[in-house]
């Protein structure tokens, strides 16, 4: 309509970030409520055991109590959490709210209410918990032993079920006989934390006489939970309203319904009243989902030429307690994913799932394509050692080109546009800088470069139900120009700090062609929101979101522009739009124009629209407003490559990651200011993951890392200075706009790159560096095993 407003590409500051520097966040905790009672827990201690008692009579003879609800009353008043995605063969389609038996320590078992955060805490600790205690199944290797105890009572095993994805056995098998070089490893991909600024929060206020349930939560997906929370409450939906405030970060731990969040419902339901619960860090450690925890044994086949032939992998899947709503979900997405960016003759990987007594694991951010790239680029770095070949080398004789795409690969993904020998080249060329002078004889230094694709647009309707996954994964937006011509924009996407609500104002503010601050996006309310099920959560929300504005804004333009023609007396294609940079909507500045000087203002365009004036037809819709619904007809994939510089300390083992180079193609970058910050972010994530966090239990599956004392995140120190971040842009093809998901892509190639940067600097001990992290003890041992001594020399 007009070329002075161009929004989509411009690094536009998130709206939110003044207001919540200057104190004017709206976190759970922040939430005012008149009569508000609060709620604490009754955890298990115990890893593994049968509650044989649960005695709450001191707690509620304590004049503070208003409530306490055991196992038997919550089985009364709540019906397990359906499962979504599921291993073929799962014995276990639910997770119980009400249980009897102790799966983990740090599991609900029951819900005190009382007048005051402090009295609650008080009185779940005057409840009497009588145990009989189990054999505890903390490791993989427990669960799968013979005669292992039983984690989910009744189930013929440990085993939670298994899929294979790709290329039949035989295929498998053929392209390992005829390699000249085969490489295999065992990979340890441990549990992490989530490690969220916000932890999880619950207000749920219940009034009797209307029968309603408003449930303001620190959530992930308010949709997703209101149908989580009428299946365990038994409200219909029209009775259920969730509504998400400012969520303080996520990166997955808060996509489901937890059983302890649904309690706090089921507590205000009992009481008629509202109800509070804000989790501490430490409960945060102890009760949240964790991330990762795969272990897997891989092969990569190579011809003599340095052609890949076969990636092959078994996984391991440790699920914890019991399956989550996404179950083996984030480990089937490593099996998917495994082939990568590159060509092979065949690739195949399965999936078996286990169930252990740990706090159940779901997504994290990245969640499947991190385990993947971490498997395949070391097999790739180990393959080019035995040949004698570059890395680097080895990887853009493999890489699928642009003119091979669309390109299916052998697990079914079909990938639709870009050029990864680009990036791979770019992050190689970026890398490039000569050593130090002055590292002393103790220190090693190297680079290594690495590739990796990226899932987003999940996910299509058909690929949705060919999986089994009882999700929808299309996404909707209404868009409205007010009467005063403000507009207006309704997203089921929830902001979870990465600034879509910045991104989406920019392609409503782009398509209708008006300044970007007559724009408010509204997010998070599931009585005006469209219905999301999976919203913001692997990398889909601007993906899946703004494509369906990109349609609602064409279309909606097109209105404003007919309405004009009819008010000018003009056709639409002889009308203009022109509109000042500071102009508002009812200024003189701000007008369609047609032949001979006549003009409307936009405002008065959208006022007389909604008296239905101006209408061409009179079967015409009168409401300016579009509501559309996007299924995407299929994946879209984003791709990056990462380029790490690492210093090896013989002497102590300490990695130091001295530069750190990563280019992306995300196609269309909406917003360049938060890509850039999103793929930043994503790497310091990524390099935790990569040097310093395992969550660890001891022998009998109790948590060792149960603060940010014993669980250590990157600190400022930790990210190099020389942190580079460049965009290529390949348009997606199948998303309207040319969108491309980032949100994970900085998270899932970091650990590859340090490992095989290690590697590279310390080619004696490249063999072992299989398991994550990368800590100074575990570095340290493996270099003494090697014979490596602290000057740099070998014994």
């Amino acid at each position: 309509m007009t070329g002075e407003h161009r929004h989509i590409g411009r690094p536009v500051p998130p709206r939110h970030h003044e207001r919540l520097v200057r104190g004017g966040g709206r976190f759970l905790a922040d939430l005012r409520a008149a009569d508000v009672l609060h709620a604490a827990f009754v955890r298990s201690p115990l890893a593994h055991a049968a509650v044989a008692g649960f005695d709450a009579t001191a707690a509620r003879r304590d004049p503070r109590c208003a409530l306490v609800l055991g196992p038997d009353d919550l089985a009364g008043r709540t019906a397990a959490i359906p499962t979504v995605w599921r291993l073929p063969g799962q014995p276990q389609e639910s997770i119980p709210v009400a249980v009897r038996t102790a799966r983990y320590a740090g599991q609900p078992l029951g819900i005190v209410v009382a007048r005051t955060p402090t009295a609650a805490l008080d009185l779940a600790e005057a409840v009497r918990l009588d145990f009989a205690p189990l054999p505890p199944v903390p490791t993989v290797a427990d669960a799968l032993a013979e005669h292992a105890p039983l984690v989910v009572p009744g189930a013929a095993g440990n085993e939670a079920g298994r899929i294979r994805f790709g290329s039949p056995a035989e295929e498998i098998a053929a392209a390992l006989a005829r390699a000249a070089v085969v490489v295999e490893r065992e990979f340890t991909l441990p549990r992490v934390h989530h490690s969220p600024l916000e932890p999880r929060g619950v207000l749920a206020a219940y009034e009797a006489g209307t029968g309603l349930l408003t449930v303001h939560a620190s959530s992930q997906s308010p949709h997703a939970m209101r149908q989580d929370l009428c299946a365990v409450l038994g409200l219909r939906a029209d009775q259920v309203r969730v509504i998400a405030p400012d969520v303080g970060g996520s990166f997955g731990s808060k996509v489901f319904l937890y059983p302890d969040e649904a309690m706090v419902c089921a507590a205000a339901v009992a009481l008629g009243g509202t109800v509070r619960w804000v989790e501490s860090r430490a409960e945060n450690f102890t009760g949240a989902y964790q991330g990762r925890a795969q272990q897997a044994t891989a092969r990569l086949a190579v011809s003599g030429e340095g052609r890949f032939l076969a990636f092959d992998a078994d996984l391991l899947a440790d699920l914890g307690a019991y399956a989550t709503q996404a179950g083996a979900g984030p480990h089937q997405v490593t099996a998917l994913t495994l082939q990568g960016p590159y060509h092979a003759d065949a690739a195949a990987a399965t999936v078996r799932g286990v169930y252990t007594t740990r706090v159940p694991t779901g997504a994290y951010r990245g969640y499947g394509m991190q385990e993947a790239a971490f498997i395949r680029e070391r097999l790739v770095d180990e393959a080019a050692r035995e040949l004698g070949l570059s890395p680097v080398e080895l990887r853009l004789r493999n890489l699928i080109r642009p003119q091979d795409l669309p390109h299916t690969t052998h697990t079914g993904l079909t990938y639709d546009s870009g050029d990864y020998g680009a990036v791979l080249r770019r992050a190689a060329a970026l890398a490039e800088r000569p050593p130090p002078p002055d590292d002393p004889p103790w220190v090693r230094r190297a680079t290594a470069v690495v590739a990796a694709v990226e899932i987003s647009a999940f996910a299509p309707t058909a690929l949705l139900e060919a999986f089994g996954i009882a999700w929808s994964g299309w996404e909707g937006v209404r868009l409205r120009i007010n009467h005063d011509g403000t507009v207006t924009v309704h997203s089921g996407v929830i902001a979870v700090g990465q600034g879509i609500e910045t991104s989406l104002a920019q392609i409503a503010a782009e398509g209708l062609g008006v300044p970007l601050d007559w724009v408010r996006v509204e997010l998070g309310d599931t009585d005006t929101a469209p219905h999301s099920d999976l919203s913001a959560q692997a990398s889909r929300a601007l993906t899946l979101a703004g494509g369906a504005l990109v349609i609602a804004a064409r279309q909606l333009a097109g209105r404003m522009r007919a309405l004009a023609a009819g008010f000018l007396e003009a056709e639409p294609e002889q009308v203009t739009l022109r509109i000042a940079a500071t102009a508002d909507p009812s200024s003189p500045e701000a007008a369609f124009h047609g032949a001979g000087g006549a003009r409307i203002t936009w405002r008065e365009t959208a006022h007389r629209g909604y008296r239905g004036w101006g209408r061409a037809h009179r079967a015409d819709r009168i409401r300016l407003e579009e509501s559309v619904d996007f299924d995407p007809p299929q994946l879209t994939f984003a791709h990056g490559a990462h380029a790490a510089e690492v210093a090896v300390d013989l002497g102590t083992g300490r990695v130091e990651v001295t530069g750190y180079w990563a280019v992306h193609d995300s196609g269309v970058l909406v917003n360049p200011l938060i890509a850039h910050g999103q793929i930043a972010g994503g790497i310091a994530q990524g390099l935790g993951q990569a040097l310093t966090e395992e969550a660890r239990v001891d022998g009998a599956g109790l948590p060792v890392t149960r603060s940010f004392r014993e669980y250590t995140l990157p600190a400022a120190q930790d990210i190099p200075e020389d942190l580079v971040v460049e965009h290529l842009c390949t348009p997606s093809t199948v998303i309207p706009g040319g969108f491309k998901g980032l949100g994970e892509g900085g998270a899932i190639l970091p650990p590859a790159a340090v490992a095989c940067a290690v590697a590279a600097a310390v080619p004696e001990i490249a063999h072992t560096l299989t398991s994550l992290p990368l800590t100074p003890s575990r570095v340290r041992a493996a270099l003494r095993a090697a014979g490596i001594t602290a000057e740099g020399g070998i014994r």
